[in-house]
């Protein structure tokens, strides 16, 4: 079977909400007492994916990885170094922040900690109702009344919008963060890790609650993560992350069946199943440690930790590349043609 270099098509054939090509984010290390460059971490390193409305875009990898920065990157929280950001087929790269404003009601950010990520001196409808005034959206009264409803519809009761973040637990904190979200009617939410922080129980009702309302205002979704268990539920593609680059993205049922990766095969055999089940399992223990996003090694980034790893691999960069159909991969395992399976790790 031949290998293309081609880009992820849509799927479905529809106009794609957003695209992003090669994006790259580099934080200068400076030293001295002149604050000079010394050198550069390299936590986004050349990203592409596309998320089509509706749908659910995993990222999942180690800490560390930049699954946050391409997050906050692609929303212009941070400024990309290179790259492009398309939103239905607009440039928004260049932007500033005037610029920006229409698009932010467009696309909206969950964050990891549900506390840090709200202001204590704030109630929980001013938290939520602050969109509509910095939009200058709605009068007054039609703000209150909008909050109401969206406290309702996150499951809260109205009455507690005058009460402050403290009182709230985490759960419900986080579902303060969803409204909030909700408020300017977003095409896209960027999910920072939102149920990491929660207890397995609250996670279950959040992730539940994050697809309902996908389901009833069709919400695209790029939820970053690193518990696969959840990302299996919630996604509908996965793009898996290592070192700043993308090494493998396809449909969920794919990668969790017969991943192309090795990367991708170690994470999935880490996955706890059952012990009736996982006698047949060979369990991928990688060896060494991440290495550091400011020098990271030639090649394949992952060939110092890759079981399979030959020494073409030292030397030159693998590319994204359809090694299936709507299976990328970036392996040269796979330059001639698709190896499947790896070594059978994730499936038992």
């Amino acid at each position: 079977m031949s290998v293309t270099t081609v880009q992820p098509d849509t799927g479905g054939g529809g106009a794609l909400l957003l695209e992003v090509r090669n994006l790259k984010k580099h934080f200068p290390i400076r030293k001295g007492i002149f604050s000079r460059v010394s050198g550069q971490v390299y936590a986004v390193d050349g990203v592409s994916f596309h998320i089509a409305p509706g749908e659910t875009l995993g990222l999942v990898g180690e800490s560390g990885c930049g699954k946050s920065t391409v997050g906050r990157t692609l929303l212009k929280l941070l400024e990309p170094t290179d790259g492009t950001i398309l939103v239905r087929g607009q440039d928004i790269t260049g932007l500033n922040a005037t610029q920006m404003m229409p698009y932010r009601q467009q696309m909206q950010m969950i964050y990891q900690d549900p506390y840090a990520s709200l202001n204590p001196r704030m109630s929980a409808g001013e938290i939520v109702g602050e969109p509509f005034i910095i939009h200058n959206v709605a009068s007054p009264q039609e703000r209150r009344d909008r909050v109401a409803a969206l406290f309702r519809r996150v499951g809260l009761r109205p009455e507690l919008m005058n009460s402050y973040p403290h009182e709230f637990s985490g759960g419900q904190r986080q579902r303060i963060g969803i409204a909030r979200a909700l408020a300017l009617s977003p095409e896209l939410i960027v999910g920072d890790e939102p149920v990491s922080a929660l207890d397995v129980s609250i996670q279950a009702q959040i992730i539940n609650l994050l697809m309902d309302l996908q389901d009833e205002y069709r919400l695209s979704y790029l939820f970053v993560a690193h518990d696969l268990a959840v990302v299996e539920h919630i996604s509908h593609r996965v793009a898996v992350m290592y070192l700043g680059r993308i090494v493998e993205t396809t449909d969920k049922a794919s990668l969790f069946e017969a991943p192309l990766h090795p990367y991708t095969e170690a994470l999935l055999s880490a996955v706890p199943i059952p012990k009736s089940g996982a006698r047949n399992r060979k369990r991928v223990i990688l060896k060494g440690d991440v290495p550091s996003p400011i020098n990271p090694p030639s090649g394949c980034h992952f060939h110092s930790r890759c079981p399979y790893a030959m020494p073409r691999c030292r030397q030159e960069s693998p590319q994204l590349r359809e090694v299936l159909p709507k299976h990328w991969a970036a392996c040269h395992l796979h330059d001639a043609g698709p190896v499947l399976p790896l070594a059978k790790a994730a499936t038992a």
